[in-house]
């Protein structure tokens, strides 16, 4: 082979490599982000990565767009490792043409989402963009849909995740808020369907695009992402980190690590965890640490309604989703944000197999207007279908309140959770002992001398007789009542009967979902 060819093709391959050049490559390191290529030098196991499509330009010659001609348009896509395990990505060039997105753009993100589902490998994507290339008009929107399609075909098949890096505004927030989890960079990325402009045009409002969809707004207000980082290398080890828990694909059991005991401290703490007052909270976080594999809790959505704790953790090495609720916060009542944010983290484990452990310490659901106007109904019910309709290994462990509907709600063995056991701490009734006594005896209440003191007396009796576990476990509804430490042995064998479970759903084209 020629010399020529060699050096037309190295130098080819220089011009793909510096995307929009030296200046704007200085411009982006300025804001304290990282350019495309460093992103996933960073995120992908040292040297495996390997570009496609590296020398596609695009076509367009309106506006000028012939005399801006960069190799790559402003996206950089291929497959690489992570742990050694496979992958495809794709980086946004902000450097070039602002990462916006334009025909042949959006056709390498296709590319590269086909090649994922075609071969059952997950899909990561690094968002960096000013959104649709306007000179492109409605080209540019066609390559969106284009994305949001293979978006929803992929759902519940390959995992999706999504790291916003920078801008993303108008149509580009779809195809990251379609995905499975979405990592935020405080300070240096926004999600929003309108802009502050925008906004301020049509209701008046001053926000600044951090207010309005910065990674606080979306981590803490509205629940669109997932996780959030201080800058780019701290999201990009967030991903390496969330990735170890999860399978390739819908056909691989989730993944297994070494076994590591808890932490000992916590361990050692559970059987004097739970207050003997029952309206005095604990941190749920103690019993999960002095339950699962040591250090092995990773968090998901941890700024966002907080009374419902979710997250991924090991358990003897074997991968498993979390669902806790949080007495620190609300006293760990089900509202309409923690029913959702449960929802959605129960369905995306069934769909990947990783089985599932609820600890449970639930007074209700949260009362008032707002709840019933907003539709606590609705969606509470969301979370209900989820675990209803979960068929991998599911686990609950009743550590203090189980009461009404929530008690059905959280995993209960009446929706076919495998193996329910609660703490000699449970109290797993209708409702709580002061309610129910002012309900039940309130005549008598009402007719005694001294009613503080005959309600008193009253809440006395009705907590012996109810407020425990020893009813539920009389009719089979908790498979056992064990000591808190002894819940990370008794979990560990049931799941090794239930780890080749096999469940049916009744042959549907597809469920409806309370939405």
């Amino acid at each position: 082979m020629s010399t020529d060819k060699i050096t037309r093709l190295e130098q080819a391959r220089e011009e793909s490599r510096k995307g929009g050049g030296e200046k704007r490559i200085e411009k982006q390191h300025a804001k304290g982000k990282m350019t495309a290529r460093e992103r996933i030098e960073l995120l992908v196991d040292p040297g495996s990565f390997e570009e496609i499509d590296a020398f596609v330009q695009h076509r367009s010659t309106a506006f000028g767009l012939d005399k801006q001609q960069f190799m790559g348009d402003g996206v950089v896509t291929g497959f690489a490792k992570i742990d050694g395990r496979p992958i495809y990505l794709f980086s946004q060039d902000f450097t070039v043409l602002g990462g916006s997105l334009s025909e042949t753009h959006a056709e390498k993100i296709c590319k590269i989402m086909d090649l994922a589902m075609k071969n059952g490998v997950p899909v990561i994507g690094l968002n960096d963009s000013g959104g649709a290339r306007i000179q492109e008009g409605v080209s540019s929107l066609g390559g969106y849909a284009e994305v949001f399609w293979r978006n929803s075909m992929a759902s519940g098949v390959i995992p999706q995740i999504s790291a916003v890096m920078g801008p993303c505004a108008g149509g580009a927030v779809y195809s990251p808020a379609l995905t499975d989890f979405v990592s935020m960079v405080e300070g240096s990325s926004y999600m929003f369907v309108t802009g502050p402009n925008v906004v301020k045009t049509v209701t008046h409002e001053e926000v600044s695009s951090e207010d309005l969809g910065g990674a606080s707004a979306h981590s803490v207000k509205s629940g669109v992402a997932h996780f959030t980082a201080k800058n780019d290398a701290v999201c990009l080890q967030g991903i390496r980190r969330l990735m170890s828990y999860l399978p390739l694909n819908c056909e691989e059991k989730a993944p297994f690590a070494a076994p590591a005991e808890p932490d000992s401290t916590k361990a050692d703490a559970l059987d004097n965890l739970i207050p003997d007052n029952p309206n005095k909270p604990y941190d749920i976080h103690d019993v999960i640490d002095g339950v699962m594999d040591k250090d092995s809790f990773y968090e998901v959505h941890k700024d966002y309604a907080e009374n419902i704790v979710i997250g991924f953790a090991r358990l003897e090495g074997r991968s498993v989703g979390i669902v806790a609720n949080q007495p620190l916060a609300l006293a760990g009542v089900l509202d309409i944000d923690a029913s959702i944010k449960g929802a959605r983290f129960v369905r995306f484990c069934d769909a990947f197999n990783i089985p599932l452990v609820v600890f449970e310490d639930v007074p209700g659901f949260l009362p008032g207007t707002d709840q019933e106007w907003g539709g606590i109904i609705k969606h509470g019910a969301k979370l209900l279908y989820a675990f209803c309709e979960a068929t991998v290994p599911k686990m609950t462990v009743i550590t203090r309140k189980a009461y009404g509907g929530a008690y059905d709600v959280m995993n209960s063995k009446h929706i076919r959770a495998d193996y329910n056991i609660a703490w000699p701490t449970a109290e797993i009734a209708v409702m709580g002992t002061k309610g129910a006594v002012e309900i039940i005896f309130r005549r008598e209440i009402a007719a005694a001398a001294d009613p503080v003191a005959k309600q008193a007396e009253l809440e006395a009796e009705y907590s012996r007789e109810f407020a425990h576990p020893y009813r539920a476990a009389a009719r089979g509804f908790i498979d056992d009542v064990v000591k808190p430490s002894e819940t990370r042995r008794k979990l560990i064998r049931a799941f090794e009967v239930c780890q080749h479970k096999v469940d049916h759903v009744p042959k549907k084209k597809h469920d409806n979902l309370p939405l």
